[in-house]
């Protein structure tokens, strides 16, 4: 194969990321030149975490905001066991009903203990 026909074969390609380059960079200047630049209270209020955004970055934060993401990961990695699950329910047969319903059962049962230990409770 020839250099010249090599890189016509990839062609498309090197066209197609070089416009999502251009398109990219169009983007983010654009939003440079054409966005409003007046912060106000609202915009520099604490977000989420509860800490002013400008402050020091070694001040300790509470164990709760760890407990909600702790289960949101056990949840979101519930929902990627239950998809594949469904999918194939019906190659796996009863047993594999079953052994779905026990998973579940141990989330729900960790779920209501942290319900009755207090730690979805925000102050």
């Amino acid at each position: 194969m020839a250099p010249s026909e090599f890189l016509v074969n990839y062609f498309p390609i090197l066209l197609f990321v070089g416009i999502a380059l251009g398109f990219g960079l169009l983007l983010v200047v654009s939003s440079l030149l054409l966005s409003w630049r007046r912060p106000d209270a609202n915009k520099l209020a604490a977000y989420e975490c509860g800490f002013d955004a400008f402050d020091d970055a070694r001040s300790k934060f509470d164990v709760r905001f760890y407990l909600v993401a702790i289960l949101f990961i056990i949840f979101d990695l519930e929902i990627a066991f239950l998809f594949p699950w469904a999918v194939s329910l019906g190659d796996i047969g009863l047993f594999g009903f079953w052994s779905m319903v026990s998973f579940l059962g141990i989330l729900t049962v960790g779920f209501i203990y942290e319900w009755k230990k207090g730690a979805l409770d925000w102050e």
